[in-house]
């Protein structure tokens, strides 16, 4: 009997200072640590806390909405790490940067014409003010696209070990097959809603390092002085992959000049033609 109470008392001790424990946490709010590439705020033409790698304009060029297309395979994947929607992210740069104003085209558009079908049934209070001809054209679509994305390119670890040798090579192997190079890269295409011509397309990458047992092989100390590099998450390194993007797309449109076709759009009488079809013989008349 006392030999189990003696393997039991541990155990109890420490059940019973998990309340204790739990209420000695720190959430620390703004952490770097959970930062992305994307951070900060955006009111109208004014930001704060924006990265300062973010590009800016002077003047917007126009209003824009962002449409993912939620059928693809890239789009799938997003859902398999529980990262969601890129939009959100999108929306924050591109107002952050003040080259476009955002419409709204998503999910919430829904809530806005809820807020129509009140109006019209005449359930909202007299002055509600959601009369018709108030909603804002998007002058463009930004569509974004993942077209690579690594959770683990580059396996050191058997490399390294070889090129060693011995237990000191084993060691190493044991450190780097521990490294994982998360890589991603994304494209946005900027569409003219009017016409449905591309203005713009811009490829954006991004490349970090996780290094997910370090901590457990140097030790406590080691794994703590690292910080965020110890667990880095897949959405990270793929928002800043969006960010590279949207900078290369911002430097594009800056310099952009339109595009002509001799004869106008869409004629065919561009500079790539086909012969045209011979005409049709009329019908030989019977004598």
């Amino acid at each position: 009997m006392k030999k189990a109470l003696k393997k039991t008392t541990p155990l109890l001790c420490a059940l019973a200072l998990l309340p204790l424990m739990a209420g000695c946490s720190h959430m620390e709010m703004g952490s770097p640590a959970a930062k992305t590439t994307a951070t900060g705020a955006a009111a109208g033409e004014t930001s704060q806390g924006a990265n300062p790698a973010l590009e800016r304009c002077d003047r917007a060029l126009g209003t824009m909405g962002i449409v993912e297309d939620s059928n693809s395979d890239w789009y799938r994947t997003l859902n398999e790490y529980k990262l969601g929607s890129t939009a959100p992210v999108l929306k924050l740069l591109a107002q952050q940067s003040n080259c476009f104003v955002v419409v709204e085209r998503g999910r919430a558009m829904d809530n806005m014409m809820r807020e129509r079908a009140l109006a019209d049934s005449g359930e909202m209070r007299q002055g509600s003010n959601f009369g018709k001809g108030q909603i804002v054209a998007a002058d463009f679509t930004l569509n974004p696209q993942i077209i690579f994305s690594n959770t683990n390119a580059g396996g050191i670890g058997g490399a390294l070990g070889g090129i060693i040798g011995g237990g000191r090579g084993r060691a190493v192997a044991g450190v780097a097959g521990s490294v994982n190079f998360k890589e991603a890269s994304t494209i946005l295409t900027l569409i003219d809603n009017r016409s449905g011509v591309q203005l713009a397309a811009a490829e954006g990458s991004a490349r970090n390092t996780d290094f997910g047992l370090l901590g457990g092989v140097f030790g406590g100390r080691a794994g703590g002085a690292l910080g965020g590099y110890t667990n880095t998450a897949e959405g990270k390194v793929i928002c800043a992959a969006l960010t590279d993007a949207f900078n290369n797309m911002v430097r594009a449109v800056r310099s952009y000049r339109m595009q002509t076709v001799e004869g106008g759009l869409g004629t065919g009488k561009g500079g790539l033609q086909v012969q045209p079809a011979e005409p049709k013989k009329a019908p030989a008349k019977k004598k």
